[in-house]
């Protein structure tokens, strides 16, 4: 069973698909602590209420990226995690934070990567007429939202749809496929090798995971 970190800013409502997922054994892993940058948000009571431990990191209180990020991998390390899953997590790592971690930290964005990294996604696509939208798995490297693909699921964008309406759409997408590339990971099938993701020693396409 691989021991997992969830890194958090918000909510957590992908958080609770990963808690739930675990509960329910459709991931061999465990989260063994969750860190948020900021105090309060909804996503550390979700821990509490699964007894997981919690730690609050406060980016304001330093004033660096790098001495940041320092203390949170110095509270990562505590835990030895096989894994570190950032869940709605809203820093720009540093490269050496990334380094530390390579191979062994996934993302989920929302958007149909390379299309819209950074914020505001659906935002984005709905004011440049896209008729489709969704999210993205991948594991981070160093380039923002541009690690290596794993998994996308896409959504359809309708002609009267508000910015929430496509939010609520993606995140029902967000809470499947990010459960199961997480249970890809802790039943030793999804690894990355010089740069590319591959699933069962087999490397996934550029546009990421997809069924004959």
């Amino acid at each position: 069973m691989k021991n997992i970190v969830v890194l958090v800013s918000g909510s957590g409502s992908n958080l609770q698909a990963i808690i739930d997922a675990c509960a329910t054994k459709h991931i061999n892993g465990n989260i063994v602590a969750v860190i948020s940058n900021k105090p309060d948000v909804y996503a550390l009571k979700r821990a509490k209420n699964s007894h997981i431990p919690t730690h609050v990191i406060n980016h304001k209180d330093y004033l660096s990226r790098e001495a940041f990020d320092q203390v949170v991998a110095k509270q990562i390390d505590v835990y030895q995690p096989d894994l570190i899953v950032l869940a709605g997590y809203m820093r720009i790592l540093t490269p050496e934070f990334v380094k530390h971690y390579a191979g062994k930290m996934l993302n989920i964005h929302p958007s149909l990567l390379p299309k819209y990294p950074g914020l505001h996604t659906h935002k984005r696509a709905i004011e440049a007429g896209d008729q489709e939208h969704g999210t993205t798995v991948h594991f981070v490297t160093e380039e923002l939202d541009g690690g290596p693909i794993i998994l996308q699921a896409k959504v359809p964008i309708f002609a009267d749809d508000t910015e929430q309406d496509v939010i609520d759409r993606v995140l029902v997408q967000e809470h499947q496929i990010y459960p199961l590339v997480i249970k890809w990971f802790c039943d030793n099938r999804l690894s990355m090798q010089q740069g590319k993701a591959y699933l069962d020693n087999k490397e996934i396409p550029l546009s990421g995971y997809g069924e004959d």
